[in-house]
């Protein structure tokens, strides 16, 4: 049976209305920049890539109303996927992840400039020129399953030190990617080791858990002190979740992509299960097994979504 039939999640949270920052100072709607005056780095925190995924729209509706403004550099708050995000109904909450495609697979020159066309890649080219300009980024997102929130910090060693820099969430994990396309944390020079533009990819927990939003607004504003961006005293104030044990990271080795039309997961698996043989059967991909490839492999995200061409779940191990 998949987890698609077996687990549902009530809507817990509201989403914020936005409509009142479509018009920015950026000459893109929906995305503003605060500009200290002052040498320092471009900061973005972005929100909504996946409509559904409301914790990063309470976070970066929260520090507008909280009137943030940087001590250094500029600041730059985003809402990205917004058309998405505009149809959420909580009835049929994860309809609107996206409209047309995956806003979070489209992140390359080759796709951005090509002769494609969908709501996601017109928002993703309105978007680029901003993105263009950012030097450090915290994404937020959230999860389809009650999973134990995770930072995807990518393969290379830069994304694990600003990782261990933040401090939360507890697990972190160092990954590759989907090979249904690159990941907004991925674009440019956030991917590029001699680069010194670095992002972090913070999975809040389930899609619509007050929990999630709780991480969301507190790792948006550890993320502006670290950075020198805000007061430890400002920060200080709205902190709603304080890390309580060291962090452990997951190397991932490689996603495992649907194949067929017929996937189905062999247990109601969350994410970060720890599978001690190699070649135990976790999965059914159409009339081929889906076996773990070593012994404590840990199953990462595993998905409800379950299409040709989609990630079902990635496997790592515990450093």
């Amino acid at each position: 049976m998949s987890t698609q039939d077996v687990i549902n999640y009530p809507v817990t949270l509201a989403p914020p209305d936005i409509l009142s920052y479509r018009k920015s100072n950026t000459g893109v709607e929906y995305i503003h920049q605060f500009d200290s005056g002052k040498p320092g780095p471009n900061v973005m925190i972005s929100s909504v890539v996946h409509g559904n995924e409301l914790c990063g729209a309470i976070a970066v509706d929260h520090l507008l109303q909280n009137n943030v403004r940087p001590l250094q550099g500029k600041l730059t708050l985003a809402f990205m996927n917004v058309d998405a995000y505009l149809s959420f109904d909580p009835d049929n909450p994860s309809a609107s992840r996206y409209l047309d495609e995956d806003f979070n697979r489209l992140w390359t020159h080759e796709v951005l400039s090509g002769n494609r066309d969908s709501v996601e890649l017109r928002r993703a080219r309105e978007v680029q020129p901003v993105l263009d300009t950012v030097d450090l980024l915290l994404d937020i997102h959230s999860m389809q399953t009650a999973t134990t929130p995770l930072m995807m910090a990518g393969p290379l060693d830069k994304g694990r030190k600003f990782a261990k820099q933040l401090g939360i969430p507890e697990i972190v994990v160092m990954d590759f990617g989907h090979k249904a396309g690159r990941r907004m944390r991925e674009y440019e020079g956030f991917s590029d080791p001699n680069s010194p533009k670095n992002a972090l990819l913070i999975e809040c927990g389930q899609n619509w858990a007050q929990s999630s939003a709780d991480l969301a607004i507190t790792a948006s504003w550890r993320f502006l002190c670290m950075l020198g961006m805000v007061s430890e005293e400002m920060a200080d104030q709205h902190l709603r979740v304080y890390p309580q044990t060291e962090q452990r990271f997951v190397e991932v080795s490689a996603p495992y992509t649907i194949k067929s039309g017929e996937f189905s997961f062999a247990e109601p698996y969350v994410g970060l299960e720890e599978i001690p043989v190699e070649g135990t059967v976790i999965a059914n991909d159409g009339d081929q097994a889906v076996k773990t490839p070593f012994d404590n492999c840990v199953l990462i995200m595993p998905s409800r979504r379950q299409l040709p061409g989609d990630t079902a779940v990635r496997f790592g191990k515990f450093l």
